[in-house]
């Protein structure tokens, strides 16, 4: 039978109960957090894989529930497999699809005993995920190194699942690291607002991250991560806010050169979406690229294996093998990318900012956007789906184009979208999975004004491809109130 780690936290805490009682009423053995303690999404994931290394059956997988970046109300209910990792689209299909069932059965089906009938249940039982996760750290960081350099550090937990982590991580480690707000609230009143007046834990949005800020000329480096601490936000004196980019990019030309254990072949993996900077770097580095479609689930299997050395995403999300060239977590890591940056201060005596600046110098800078626009559900699929034959232009912002995806490189798996690649320019076009929009990320290596060129071919292409779309009924997304 397996074991079901499960998080049940804050404004979580009404589906956490509900959860238990379910489990526990169908005889799944759960591992609760001692002392009722929040957890963060990588403690979990290291903590299915150490309970599952060796074993071949009764293995772990797990639960979090959590709103992650997005406003405190769109909570979510995520499934990690015994790969520890986010999983895949036919898991979270079935997971949909019995739960449509459910409810569209009232939920009388579902088998469930009273909250404190569960907690008496043989098959809860209680796990010390913090202390778990807090004392191997030293396996896939330098923690002497970010102790003995007696570095500045601060972290904003932004009230987030990790918030009780950071001082036992300072205590343990004798680190001079300053939590700067241990509040948790699950209305999260305390944070500055988001661009659009919404309230998101994303910490890698300046207006969200504007108290750390404002702290940056306090701290060498300051930090901090979204609600269930698998992003991260770097802060430095001298480059402030650092796009998640830009950072990534320091990390994978730092990590490369100083973990001499990793597998020579161990490669880099991105999404699609993530900087060109990153193809730079790791031409620089002589290390294999790999390029995935959007989302963490596609790094898994080689974050297993040790062929990917570092994995991450443009959203701030990433994470990367221990010192032995071993899996660390199969799911982003916030605390981890966090105090890499400690370690990168303390060694090369320069924060992450910097080491991005002298990257630009040599490898050219470049300038990145995101942007969005409607879309129906008609307009959705069908971009979803286009052909690189549906793409007529054969030059980009005047520059010639080279190519056009609709598959991944590194994996052939469909990208949900397209890429359009020139020399010095991309942009990617695909469709959001919970909104009526379309997402076009674009980059170029020629300034701002090339930059917006691309950004408005970008529209015009998708435009002229989604109008020749032939007119089908638009797909049906389900009544409100289920699982899509």
């Amino acid at each position: 039978m397996k074991k079901v780690i499960s998080v049940l936290w804050q404004e979580s805490r009404q589906t956490g109960r509900f959860s238990l009682e379910v489990l526990a009423a169908n005889g799944v053995e759960v591992m609760l957090a001692t002392d009722e303690e929040y957890t963060p999404t990588p403690a979990i994931s290291h903590a299915i894989l150490a309970y599952n290394r060796g074993r071949k059956r009764g293995l772990a997988d797990g639960i979090v529930i959590t709103p992650s970046h997005n406003p405190p109300g769109d909570g979510g209910f995520k499934y990690n497999p015994s790969n520890g990792g986010p999983s895949g689209t036919g898991v979270t299909g079935w997971i949909e699809g019995k739960a449509n069932e459910f409810l569209g059965g009232g939920l009388k089906s579902v088998k469930r005993v009273a909250y404190e009938t569960a907690l008496r249940a043989a098959t809860t039982q209680r796990h010390d995920y913090l202390n778990a996760y807090v004392a191997d750290l030293g396996s896939v960081l330098d923690m002497d190194l970010i102790r003995d350099s007696k570095i500045s550090l601060g972290v904003d937990p932004l009230g987030g699942a990790g918030v009780h982590y950071w001082g036992p991580i300072a205590e343990r480690y004798s680190l001079n690291l300053t939590v700067v707000n241990d509040e948790v609230d699950p209305t999260f009143r305390f944070m500055t607002r988001d661009w659009d007046g919404q309230i998101r834990m994303d910490p890698s949005s300046p207006y969200a991250m504007q108290r750390l800020i404002g702290l940056k000329d306090r701290f060498q480096v300051a930090f901090a991560c979204d609600t269930d601490h698998d992003r991260h936000g770097i802060v430095t004196r001298k480059g402030g806010l650092m796009s998640p980019n830009h950072y990534l990019s320091a990390a994978i030309f730092y990590l490369f050169q100083h973990r001499p254990n990793w597998r020579r072949d161990a490669a880099v993996g991105k999404t699609l979406v993530s900087s060109q900077m990153i193809d730079r770097v790791a031409a620089k580095l002589d290390r294999k690229l790999c390029e995935v479609p959007v989302g963490f689930k596609w790094f898994v299997d080689g974050l297993l294996e040790g062929s990917f050395g570092f994995a991450g995403e443009e959203s701030a999300g990433a994470a990367f093998v221990r010192h032995d060239g071993t899996v660390w977590t199969t799911e982003k890591d916030g605390i981890l990318l966090a105090l890499l940056a400690g370690e990168i201060t303390a060694r090369m005596e320069r924060d992450p900012a910097e080491i991005y600046f002298d990257l630009t110098n040599e490898l050219g800078t470049p300038v990145y956007d995101r942007v969005e626009a409607p879309a129906t559900a008609r307009e959705k699929e069908f971009l979803k789906n286009l052909s690189p034959e549906q793409v007529r232009q054969t030059e980009l912002a005047g520059e010639k184009i080279k190519s056009i995806l609709t598959r991944a490189p590194c994996n052939n798996a469909p990208i949900g979208g397209l890429k359009v690649i020139a020399e010095n320019g991309w942009f990617a076009a695909r469709p959001s999975g919970t909104e009526d929009i379309y997402k076009i990320y674009a980059e170029s290596f020629l300034g701002v004004d090339h930059l917006r060129r691309i950004v408005e071919q970008a529209k015009a292409t998708v435009s002229e491809a989604i109008t020749a779309a032939p007119v089908e009924q638009d797909v049906n997304l389900g009544p409100r109130g289920r699982c899509q």
